[in-house]
């Protein structure tokens, strides 16, 4: 009966010593799968990453898809759909970009290079603005995301090139309005004019408009006689503006030309002050 129960005992252990083995091999298997599975995906990323490189659209764009299929939890897969909306914004594809950028910022949030992604998308809206008079969108769609950027990412390296581009838009939006101010200002529609010119003192202030707009608006306000108003706003024009030509404008107006003009003449007082 022991040796029975001896028997037993050692036939127990040898099986859990036998399922312990088995269990170790399936997991040395597991992790060398893993780990060549983990090669195989760095070798495609690299190679895709070389056609890139070298121009090839076609056969990276291949690669990343390929990537984003059979590996989607990876971190590579992640690359790739940023790198497929490259690849879109490249080739012009700015629809497509937008929405792949889009997905990775809903997908995730807190992803290391989320400003690449928010930068990328913010160009794809930047690079579609052509002309001030028929791009009014782009413009306002571009602006709202390059200040993203700004936002976000403050300390980010694309930080000071949205910047940058955020005076371009704002100069573009700009133009339009200087546009329209000096065709209402043209016809006298003056209070029209005078919101226009406004606009740009208040809001785009950064821009080469800014000195025009403050000139025009000092005339508006004296031809409206808005006397101080006028004579305020040409104060500002000449302490922010010494060297620009329309306060050069008005020196001349005021020192030489039109002396007799009462405009001038007021303005003339306040400059000698």
């Amino acid at each position: 009966m022991l040796i029975k129960k001896i028997t037993v005992i050692f036939f127990v252990i040898y099986l859990v010593s036998c399922s312990n083995t088995k269990k170790d091999q399936n997991n040395n298997d597991s992790l060398v799968t893993k780990l060549d599975n983990e090669y195989d995906i760095e070798k495609k990323y690299t190679q895709a990453m070389i056609y890139l490189d070298e121009n090839n659209l076609i056969e990276a764009s291949k690669i990343f898809n390929n990537i984003e299929k059979l590996y989607p939890l990876s971190n590579e897969a992640i690359q790739s759909q940023i790198m497929s909306g490259f690849i879109d914004y490249v080739n012009l594809n700015y629809d497509s970009a937008i929405f792949k950028f889009n997905s990775i910022i809903r997908k995730y949030p807190s992803l290391k290079n989320l400003d690449y992604v928010y930068y990328m998308k913010a160009l794809c809206f930047y690079e579609q603005i052509k002309h001030e008079d028929l791009d009014g969108e782009y413009n306002k769609l571009a602006l709202k995301n390059l200040n993203q950027v700004i936002i976000r990412f403050p300390n980010s390296e694309y930080a000071k090139d949205s910047y940058q581009k955020i005076i371009l838009v704002k100069s573009n939006i700009a133009a339009k309005h200087i546009s329209i101010a000096r065709f209402y200002h043209k016809k006298s529609k003056l209070t029209a004019a005078l919101n226009r010119y406004q606009i740009i003192v208040s809001e785009y202030s950064e821009t080469k408009f800014t000195p025009e707009a403050l000139y025009r608006i000092a005339e508006i306000y004296y031809s409206l006689g808005m006397i101080e108003e006028a004579k305020k706003t040409a104060s500002v024009l000449g302490y922010n503006y010494p060297d620009s030509e329309w306060y050069k404008y008005i020196y001349n107006d005021l020192t030489k030309k039109n002396e007799d003009n009462s405009f001038s003449k007021s303005l003339n007082k306040l400059l000698k002050k």
